[in-house]
């Protein structure tokens, strides 16, 4: 740090931050954060914010990038992603126009995940010479005989897994993952390409509204018995009307809105419902059918046999959705049978509605949805 300036250690939670390296302790007993020499320390470090200062005036950090909202508007030298391939990876969008500017730099450590975005930076940095990239498997690094993996195996460790720890695969399937098997068919058979907008076709949507105002909505049209993912959008820290206007400005000619039913539930602050607003700004959403998550997960799945999605324009949902594990149990070492939430859940989230409504895509402008019951909570909370 002989450049004084702000510098993260970013991994993809502030608790895996929390517990991977501000409390955790080496093989040889000694805390992580003893490491750090005292004397170059400009007084205790602050645990509340994981936070280091130096007499310099530098500052390291330990933070998760669950939350791109707090991430906007920092200004650092020096980035270590840990865990990238399972990180947000609009995490690394935002913070390397900031490094530039600075003249810093990244690092990126991470066990392969499938060919998600940490295999798409591997890639590139084999093929740059700009750039510094190693792969290191028991192989090269020695931690582990081959006895050892033999162990793990017939301790009943699955093979994907051993390929995927121990010798850095990205072939491998992304265990607990829900819709891999269907992504990998998918993407095998070419239908995660070029998606042209058809003109003769309307354009339905489908909205993930999240916390904080973070959205997902995917784009689509029926042609056949196709369902065609033109565009998709992503964000946070937009509203309902700016996120509207932005599908508004869109050259489609619309179908069919759809959203969740807690779009119905009426906010404190205003007494209204986001559906009562949106109408007001010209789109009437039809609400989803109110199914189990694990039924619409199973919608999901079906749904990869007929959508072609844009691999351009749906770049976003493309990278996210293969991620979409379930949680996993760190003391029984199991999958639980629920979702992890995650920067993936959005996007997974808004596949979900759309599976359950693709029969409502249609050429036609109106398609009666089933009679449902409302939600008669006056409060949003998600």
């Amino acid at each position: 740090m002989r450049t004084p300036g702000a510098y993260y250690y970013m991994y993809p939670t502030y608790s895996q931050g929390k517990k991977a390296l501000w409390d955790a302790i080496g093989k040889d007993g000694v805390r992580y954060l003893e490491h750090f020499p005292t004397e170059l320390l400009d007084g205790k470090p602050n645990e509340t914010e994981m936070k280091i200062r130096y007499k310099n005036g530098s500052i390291f950090q330990v933070i998760g990038t669950e939350d791109i909202d707090r991430i906007v508007g920092t200004n650092p030298i020096g980035c270590v992603f840990s865990e990238y391939s399972v990180q947000n990876p609009k995490a690394w969008e935002y913070i390397r126009p900031i490094l530039r500017e600075n003249g810093g730099w990244a690092i990126f450590n991470f066990t392969p995940r499938g060919k998600n975005h940490g295999f798409e930076l591997y890639e590139m940095a084999k093929a740059n010479p700009a750039w510094f990239v190693q792969k290191l498997t028991i192989d090269d690094t020695h931690v582990l005989t081959a006895a050892d993996i033999d162990e793990e195996r017939q301790a009943g460790m699955p093979e994907e897994l051993i390929q995927q720890e121990f010798y850095c695969s990205f072939t491998s399937a992304i265990l607990g993952a829900y819709y891999w098997r269907e992504y990998d068919e998918a993407e095998k058979a070419g239908r995660f390409t070029s998606v042209p907008y058809d003109p003769a076709a309307l354009v339905h949507t489908v909205w993930d509204l999240g916390i904080r105002d973070s959205m997902a909505i995917g784009f689509y049209q029926g042609v056949g018995l196709e369902r065609r993912k033109i565009d998709y959008l992503e964000f946070t820290g937009k509203g309902l009307p700016e996120a509207i206007k932005l599908v508004r400005e869109k050259p489609y000619t619309y179908g069919k809105h759809f959203a969740p039913h807690d779009i119905k539930v009426r906010e404190l602050g205003t007494g209204k419902s986001r559906w009562e607003v949106a109408k007001e700004l010209g789109i009437e959403f039809q609400l989803v059918p109110n199914l189990s998550v694990a039924d619409g997960i199973d919608a999901g799945r079906r749904f990869f046999k007929k959508l072609w999605a844009d691999s351009t324009k749906c770049k976003d949902w493309l990278r996210a959705i293969p991620q979409y594990t379930k949680e996993y149990d760190e003391e029984k070492k199991i999958f639980k049978d629920k979702p992890r939430h995650d920067w993936t859940s959005h996007p997974a989230d808004e596949h979900r509605y759309a599976a359950i409504v693709e029969p409502l895509m249609t050429n036609e402008k109106e398609t009666p949805m089933p009679e449902q019951e409302e939600p008669n909570e006056d409060i949003y909370d998600e």
